[in-house]
């Protein structure tokens, strides 16, 4: 099987919906034994019950990743259950609207303890790990607002930054260790969440209000999950063996679009990028 990560544990962090629910599954039908790892119980079950339909292995973890002694507890649990850690995808976070005089001190340090904080503990949990057992894969979820500057998303851009230059970091320092360390650089993604928000503040314009989103992307259209996982179950893989240290943009033309249709797509509703109410998994 290509891509395959039969054999594998993989531990998939905000992994209760979107992007992390769709990485657990693919991971589950190419062999891993996913820990799905959530700051919400409820989802994270169901996610479970999802892969264990697929007759794979799996283990649900519930965790708030901002408390150190939470994540602690939570790898001991992980440890309980298999002998080794092989892949650490570090996807939960949270995001923000604002710019430098509009963000609060209060969100702009829940920022930094999600979305950085939060990466640092279960990283540094996973690194202690596979140093000892022969080395692992990390993928981290950044954002395109690493690569870009996008209007009223400071806080968001400062956090995504960190995961962006932690990533570098970790790829280097561990390289001996044959540990890996990527990141994936999503712009908008099509989420349970955002339908959420466009029922909340667009009742009856729902599909209307999408179609505007989808149309302020350069390529058309928001990108969904299954890309973003596929890209995942890619890196994780040992086809990308001699991948290290790198950010993967999945941003339906941003980069290479003329700058102008960059910033018209930057200028959108909140609710076109990062909502305006935190959430523990993308």
């Amino acid at each position: 099987m290509t891509f395959s990560l039969r054999g594998k544990t993989a531990i998939v962090t905000g992994a209760g919906s979107g992007i992390g629910r769709a990485i657990a599954l693919l991971f589950a039908k190419h062999g891993a034994r996913v820990v799905v790892l959530d700051v919400a119980e409820a989802p994270a079950k169901a996610v479970g019950g999802e892969i264990e339909a697929l007759g794979a292995e799996h283990q649900v973890v519930t965790c708030d990743v901002t408390d150190a002694r939470a994540v602690a507890t939570a790898f001991e649990a992980i440890d309980a259950g298999s002998d080794r850690i092989d892949v650490l995808v570090n996807n939960a976070g949270i995001a923000h609207v604002g710019t430098l005089l509009s963000t609060d001190e209060q969100a702009l340090d829940r920022l930094y303890a999600v979305n950085v904080k939060g990466l640092y503990l279960c990283s540094r949990e996973a690194v202690l790990r596979m140093s000892r057992s022969g080395g692992g894969v990390i993928l981290n979820m950044a954002s395109i607002a690493s690569l870009i500057g996008l209007e009223d998303r400071f806080a968001y851009s400062m956090s995504k930054g960190a995961v962006l230059t932690m990533t570098r970091s970790i790829a280097i320092d561990f390289m001996s260790a044959n540990i890996r360390c990527n990141c994936i650089c999503p712009a908008r993604i099509h989420t349970p969440f955002v339908d959420q928000m466009l029922r909340k503040n667009y009742p009856g314009r729902e599909a209307a209000m999408f179609e505007e989103l989808s149309r302020s992307q350069p390529l058309g259209r928001m990108g969904t999950p299954d890309e973003v996982a596929a890209l995942a179950l890619y890196l994780c893989s040992d086809e990308a063996g001699f991948v290290t240290g790198q950010a993967y943009p999945l941003d339906g033309g941003m980069l290479g679009a003329p700058s102008q249709k960059v910033r018209d797509a930057a200028k959108s509703h909140p609710v076109a990028g990062a909502p305006t109410k935190e959430k523990d998994s993308k």
